[in-house]
């Protein structure tokens, strides 16, 4: 029996060490999309030269590939480079959005209200708040993973507790439940974006509103908070046993009568901006509705979702920062969104190359071929729905081993995956909710996570000895978990033939 045992841990460390080393050797994202730019160049012009080409199951006219290695090829790339970067639908979305959370970040509400959710926590309920809260910090990106991961471990010892069993179940939430929440955050445009482009690669007119995961969200959001608090008090906590380490428990600062008076303007603005949606979304004829059919679904609310998110996440941290005394005057609202354009320097640079490489793959059908072959080999292997869902769920785990931006995988794969997965009936919604499930349950134990090695500072302050290994081993129950869990809510969701998000159905008419 130990001598199996022995033989298993030899073979995880030797799989998690070639999943280390291969993630490493990957270049940057952006250098990655700059590589694929061109080997879509280089392959449309020998694919056109093989008179590659296929049928259209829609249309039935011949689809050729565009050679791009070419003078038109050449010309084109030349006067749409531009366009291609500022026409490219994540980009203005995720801007947007990011100004308004970075006012709610720089005053201090987001902090604060992490920080009130642990603090009046029942302590029979302190791990399923904290995986909750972590579930919820995603709404303001990276704020999770540098305030209540730390926090969640000085709260662990605080109330006699082992703080890395704390720092596992904010870092399941924060990051495991990536794809689960109660609020619609920065993704959730972005991803949308990139799966209206690919669609377009079937269908010119098909709309990918940024809410339309957001049913499956809400839902999944209990089941991964229940997941999270199971494996914590079941598997992590007995392993872990009692804590001996040189660490303190620290006291945790409450609230001050400043930050609660700042919490009582945020609610008051809250109040009022829900009830002028309500106005405008209830009644028939809401001025938030469609003007001419008077629909919901197609209405400026659900399209203009991104103003709302920067609209209401600046006004809370404007309010709240006025209550508070952390906001002054409007140049400390100017330098909060300022500072959140700071860190998206990179992404910037990622979306160019990004663009590029999908407008290319669109130009030279290529996207469109490989489609229609795929979609006729998944036809041919008879597998249903189930077991797609399943083997999709599965593929895209297994990428994010290797490479950790939700965003740029999904720009490469959704091309290839949305166009097959609508020729065999699939929404793109569907495939995106699906997607953002494969993603989320392995970025725990992948070292190519941004945050990991932040994560494994955090565990380092109570274990000296830990590493990366300490933290993936702690961490592999919880992707077990959501990964199971998650499937079956999948599956049901889609026996059940619900709609993923408003206006998202699972499968194509």
């Amino acid at each position: 029996m130990k001598k199996r045992s022995r033989k298993i841990n030899e073979w995880t460390t030797k799989f998690l060490n070639f999943i280390e080393v291969g993630g490493n050797a990957l270049p940057h994202p952006a250098t990655l999309f700059a590589g694929f730019a061109l080997l879509v160049i280089i392959i449309s012009g020998l694919a056109s030269q093989l008179n590659l080409q296929v049928i259209h199951p829609a249309t039935g006219e011949i689809v050729r590939v565009q050679n791009l290695l070419s003078v038109y090829g050449l010309h084109r790339i030349l006067e749409e480079m531009v366009t291609n970067f500022t026409s490219f639908a994540p980009l203005g979305t995720v801007l947007v959005a990011m100004l308004g959370i970075g006012v709610a970040e720089s005053s201090g509400l987001i902090a604060t209200i992490l920080r009130l959710l642990v603090l009046t926590a029942p302590k029979k309920l302190l791990t399923f708040v904290i995986v909750f809260a972590g579930i919820i910090s995603n709404t303001a990106s990276e704020v999770g993973y540098v305030l209540l991961v730390p926090l969640a471990g000085i709260i662990f010892l605080a109330v006699g507790r082992h703080p890395i069993a704390g720092l596992a179940a904010a870092f399941a939430g924060v990051s495991g439940g990536y794809s689960a929440n109660l609020l619609l955050g920065t993704l959730d445009p972005l991803l949308a974006g990139l799966s209206q482009e690919a669609a377009h690669i079937i269908d010119p007119a098909y709309l990918v509103n940024p809410a339309c995961n957001y049913y499956f969200m809400f839902i999944s959001t209990f089941f991964i908070a229940a997941a999270g608090t199971w494996v914590t008090e079941k598997i992590v906590i007995p392993r872990l046993g009692q804590y001996t380490g040189d660490e303190k428990p620290e006291e945790i600062r409450k609230l001050s009568a400043e930050e609660k008076r700042g919490l009582k303007y945020a609610f008051a603005s809250f109040l009022l901006l829900s009830l002028i949606i309500l106005w405008g979304t209830v009644p028939a004829d809401g001025f938030l509705r469609n003007a001419e059919t008077g629909d919901l679904l197609h209405s400026p609310f659900l399209s203009g979702i991104v103003a709302f998110i920067f609209l209401g996440a600046a006004v809370f941290g404007i309010a709240y920062g006025i209550g508070a005394g952390t906001i002054k005057n409007d140049k400390e609202i100017m330098k909060g969104m300022g500072k959140s354009m700071e860190t998206l320097g990179v992404y910037i640079v990622l979306v160019f190359f990004a663009a590029q490489f999908v407008a290319y793959f669109k130009w030279t059908n290529l996207g469109l071929i490989f489609a229609i072959e795929g979609a006729h080999l998944l036809k041919a292997s008879g597998l249903g729905a189930i077991p797609l869902i399943i083997a999709f769920v599965i593929l895209s785990g297994f990428i994010n081993l290797f490479m950790g931006s939700a965003s740029a995988k999904w720009a490469i794969m959704a091309p290839v995956f949305i166009p097959m997965f609508m020729l065999l009936g699939y929404t793109p919604e569907l495939v995106q909710a699906v997607y953002r499930v494969g993603d989320s349950i392995t970025n725990i134990i992948s070292p190519m996570m941004a945050y990991f090695a932040l994560i494994v500072a955090f565990v380092e302050k109570y274990d000296k000895k830990a590493g990366i290994g300490t933290v993936i081993s702690t961490m592999l129950p919880y992707t077990l978990a959501f990964f199971i869990v998650w499937t079956i809510v999948l599956i049901l969701w889609v026996w059940a033939g619900l709609p993923v998000g408003p206006g998202a159905g699972l499968f194509l008419n």
